[in-house]
């Protein structure tokens, strides 16, 4: 069955357009509870952008620190909580941050409608009611979440996302400048991210030529960021990075994603590492299944004078890599596109705890 996946409503992109926010959100102020909860990334506390919230009396404001770990469900149902206690259902939530920030927006977007733990609808349309009004604001650009219809959480069994058409944000503002004082390393790791998801999305049985399209054009974005005559943070490629982002994202919605990823979610889900990181990690070594992209970014990793450790596997425990491989081998959508519909025939567990030992 072909995908038939609901796009983000509304989309502004430019320098200078987060000034337009409390414009955008003004209009549905009046739905609901009448109030909007911002939920901003704790980084952003007490500087600049703090002051340039369209925060009214009646509003919310949380700063949530997303270092070191990625969004738990244990973290959304809090949060649910705490704000359907105080004033019950706000008209919006407004999430303002990376990646992460961007998945807790969607996902809280969600659970204030849906009764229970978060952990009932890790999946693929489980969730049961419409969420509410909810707006992305990404400071960081990369993960691709602005446009994706997963929010990602690890959960007690699973690192799984909240999956649905109504995942999707019904608004995104996409500022350059918002992603100026991104640090260089994290502006790496979190472009490749991008430039993975395309390399993912084309190299496996569900690319088609929508899929392609995208992926295309953010790659030749990527490669005029990573490694053209301008290579590096400026404030022209910021505005590249940001669309290149938008359409990774779009790229893997239509197609999937492949074995970094597998990996990657076995990293974070067992050792807490960060997802953007986790993927270079693992992509660095995986150059029988992606000859040419793992080339591609060993250039784009000496171009940047990036150092990505070397030998961790070292230090973890044969249980440990038993359990990455258990999570990344449970995740079939990601092994029936990159190996195919027969992949438990080609690839075991072993195989994947190999993969592993490499890094």
């Amino acid at each position: 069955m072909h995908k038939n996946f609901k796009g983000i409503e509304k989309t502004v992109f430019g320098r200078g357009s987060f000034g337009q926010l409390g414009e955008i959100i003004a209009p549905h102020r009046s739905e609901n509870n009448g109030y909007m909860v911002f939920i901003v990334d704790n980084y952003f506390k007490g500087k600049e952008l703090e002051g340039r919230l369209p925060v009214q009396a009646e509003d919310t404001v949380y700063f949530i620190d997303v270092d070191p770990h990625e969004p738990t469900t244990e973290q959304i149902d809090t949060l649910r909580d705490e704000i359907m206690a105080t004033k019950g259902l706000p008209s919006g939530i407004i999430g303002i941050g990376g990646g992460a920030i961007m998945d807790i927006a969607k996902c809280v977007s969600l659970m204030v409608t849906n009764e229970g733990s978060s952990t009932l609808y890790q999946g693929l349309n489980l969730i049961k009611k419409p969420g509410i009004y909810h707006v992305g604001v990404p400071t960081i650009s990369g993960t691709g979440a602005e446009v994706s219809m997963t929010a990602v959480l690890t959960g007690p069994e699973k690192k799984l996302g909240l999956k649905c058409e109504w995942t999707v944000f019904n608004q995104v503002v996409l500022d350059p400048e918002l992603i100026a004082t991104v640090p260089r390393d994290w502006w790496f790791y979190v472009g490749m991210d991008t430039y993975i998801h395309c390399i993912e999305s084309e190299n496996g049985q569900f690319n088609n030529a929508y899929s392609h399209a995208y992926a295309e054009q953010s790659m030749k974005l990527c490669r005029d960021i990573y490694l053209g005559e301008t290579a590096g943070q400026t404030a022209e490629n910021d505005d590249k990075l940001m669309v290149a982002s938008l359409m990774g994202g779009l790229s893997l919605t239509y197609s999937e994603v492949g074995i970094c990823h597998a990996i990657s979610y076995g990293l974070s889900k067992i050792l807490g590492m960060r997802h953007c990181y986790s993927n270079c990690i693992a992509f660095n070594h995986l150059q029988d299944y992606y000859p040419e992209g793992v080339a591609e970014f060993k250039q784009m990793v000496a171009q940047h004078n990036i150092t990505l450790p070397q030998g961790l596997s070292k230090d973890w425990t044969d249980e440990q890599i038993n359990a990455m491989a258990h999570v990344s081998y449970n995740l079939d959508h990601m092994w029936n596109h990159a190996v195919g519909y027969d992949w438990r025939e080609k690839v075991t567990i072993e195989d994947i705890e190999a993969i592993f030992r490499r890094l």
